[in-house]
Formats: C-alpha cells, structure tokens, sequence
C-alpha cells in the first residue's frame, strides 16, 4: 500500500480551479438554456431524436458541470467541451441545411435565446480546450521521476484518464 497521494488527490492550480468553477457554470448555462428552448420539461420536441439530443445535452452538462467542481481532471474537460460543440453543431445544422423532418428554425439565425446560447457554448469550448491544454503542457514539464527516483503518478498512469491523455 503506497502513502503517496492518488492521482485524483493531485494539487490543482488555483488558477485551474477558477476555470473549474467557472466551466461549471457555463455548463449548466447551457443545460438551463435548452431547458428554456424545450420549455422546461415538457420534453414536446419533435421529431423525437430531437428531443433525445435535447435530454442527452441536458443530462451530459449536468454531469460535467458537476465533474469539473468535484475533480477537474482533463476528461471532464473533455466532456465539457463536449457540451459546447455539440448543440453549436446543432444550431448551424438546424438553421442552415436543416435537419430531417425538423425544419421550425431553419434560417432562424438571430433568435435571441439562440445567440445567447452560442456565445455560452463557444465560450464553453475555449475554456474547456484551454484547460485541457493546460494540463497536458504541465504534465509534459514535470520531470519523469521524484528526487527518490521512483516514476511520477502521471508517468506510471495510475489513473485511467492519465493514460489517456499521455
């Protein structure tokens, strides 16, 4: 049994724990808004897969939103960022060509609640990706091994989104 922290125990910056709280907020920004755009629960969008991404979106910034004040750690950056790209994605795919059997705001570019949510989710987007940079470039300047000679945390992957992002 090792006495030294896990990984998930790792310091975090105070910097970092800024844009912690602050993507957090931002997430559920976005949940709030597209419960707003569906009003509220009444889950009436059609067609249904439409209303699916909605709950989806919901249920995927909430958990992220929650991650990023529990454990800030780059997968929940990840999945954060994800809460950005995926209803930008949406809006331009939905006013622009539209989307099949769903054509209500098809060339409704400045509806305001629409606008709002765009400038949440491209800042959403940059924080996340910030962050997730961030983290990868301190990993990489940490030396490979402690003054005892034994392999950092980050090198010895004890922690499954370390490997990941290694």
């Amino acid at each position: 049994m090792s006495l030294r922290p896990s990984a998930a125990d790792r310091p975090v910056s105070g910097g970092m724990l800024r844009a912690a709280g602050f993507g957090s907020a931002l997430c559920v920004v976005v949940t709030v808004v597209h419960l707003q755009d569906q009003s509220w629960f009444s889950f009436a969008k059609e067609p249904a897969y439409v209303q699916a991404g909605y709950v989806l979106l919901e249920v995927v910034g909430l958990t992220a939103a929650v991650l990023l004040v529990t454990r800030p750690r780059p997968t929940a950056w990840l999945l954060a960022a994800s809460t950005g790209v995926a209803p930008l994605v949406g809006y331009i795919l939905s006013r622009g060509p539209g989307l099949p059997d769903y054509t209500d705001d098809r060339g409704n570019w400045g509806e305001p609640l629409g606008v709002v949510s765009l400038v949440v989710e491209g800042l959403l987007v940059v924080v996340a990706g910030t962050a997730v940079l961030t983290s990868r470039a301190r990993a990489r300047a940490r030396p490979t091994a402690d003054p005892a000679g034994q392999p950092r945390r980050s090198e010895r992957h004890d922690h499954p989104s370390d490997a990941f992002l290694a």
